[in-house]
């Protein structure tokens, strides 16, 4: 193979897990079981959502149909739930949350995966006790920071927060994965004259898998987040979709059809994003597997 032809086919999991790996038919009632009962709840959400308020407690287990059929609650969610704002705030702070963690987590995990130097086990150590530490036991200290800086009730605060609780991850999938890239490839290209940066854009695309696995693995907690946009950023200017949908929720009664909408309408970008990246995921997540 060329060495044009290496740079660009990504690392891929072994041919045990295409093949030979299947395992046999019990695994697959085991997981078949699993995904039913992981499903469950998203159809039944989905499902009450096309409903009457009447029908969503009534018949909550049974499909829409013309005498249950009903779009009430996506009505009051672009109506008066503002809800385009709110999932525009949503779609910048996780876009530009990912974009932050990719290309940090990949510079540092390149650089701990490729280089040598003093301090380098500890780092990655370091690195790794973030993944165990829930970077909420610092909201106070957090605010007061963000208050400080002025960036209290921003977007831009909620971003540099879920960077830095997603780079631990990031870091420890992609060191895994560009520690695979063979030395023979780097040296080659550093014998041509590139430079480190170069090489590093080179060795991005070859981890693939690794870099979906990221992108996936944190967009699910930086979404679905109610946490920091509550105390960060709770203006009605910065809100985010799971922030917008407590406003349906009340202390005596709760609009379910918009709740239920405003959720399904939820789900809609992490599905997508899932669709899309589904098969470099499945292959970051197999990758090294079986050896």
């Amino acid at each position: 193979m060329a060495r044009a032809d290496v740079w660009r086919e990504p690392l891929r999991a072994p041919a045990a897990m295409t093949k030979e790996g299947w395992g046999p038919p019990g695994a697959h009632l085991v997981l078949a079981a699993y995904v039913l009962v992981a499903i469950f709840p998203v159809v039944l959400i989905v499902m009450n959502s096309f409903k009457s308020r009447a029908a969503i407690f009534g018949e909550a287990y049974t499909p829409p149909r013309p005498g249950t059929f009903d779009l009430v609650g996506y009505e009051t969610v672009f109506t008066r739930g503002h809800f385009e704002q709110y999932f525009s705030n949503s779609v910048a702070v996780t876009g530009l949350a990912i974009v932050l963690i990719v290309l940090l987590g990949a510079a540092v995990a390149f650089a701990l995966s490729q280089y040598r130097f003093r301090g380098n086990t500890w780092l990655a150590l370091y690195m790794a006790v973030g993944i165990m530490i829930p970077i909420r036991l610092g909201t106070v200290s957090i605010l007061n920071l963000s208050s400080a800086l002025g960036l209290a009730n921003t977007l831009w605060s909620l971003v540099l927060v879920y960077t830095a609780q997603g780079l631990p991850l990031a870091v420890f999938i992609l060191q895994l994965f560009m520690r695979q890239v063979p030395r023979d490839l780097l040296d080659a290209a550093r014998i041509d004259g590139m430079s480190e940066y170069r090489i590093f854009g080179l060795v991005l695309p070859l981890v693939r898998p690794a870099v979906a696995s990221v992108a996936v693995l944190t967009m699910i907690p930086i979404w679905n987040d109610l946490w920091f946009p509550l105390i960060l950023a709770p203006g009605e200017a910065t809100k985010t979709v799971t922030l917008g949908a407590q406003m349906f929720v009340g202390q005596f009664i709760s609009d379910w059809n918009a709740l239920l909408a405003a959720l399904t309408l939820a789900m809609l970008p992490v599905l997508a994003l899932y669709v899309v990246l589904s098969r470099q995921l499945i292959r970051g997540l197999t990758a090294g597997a079986l050896k």
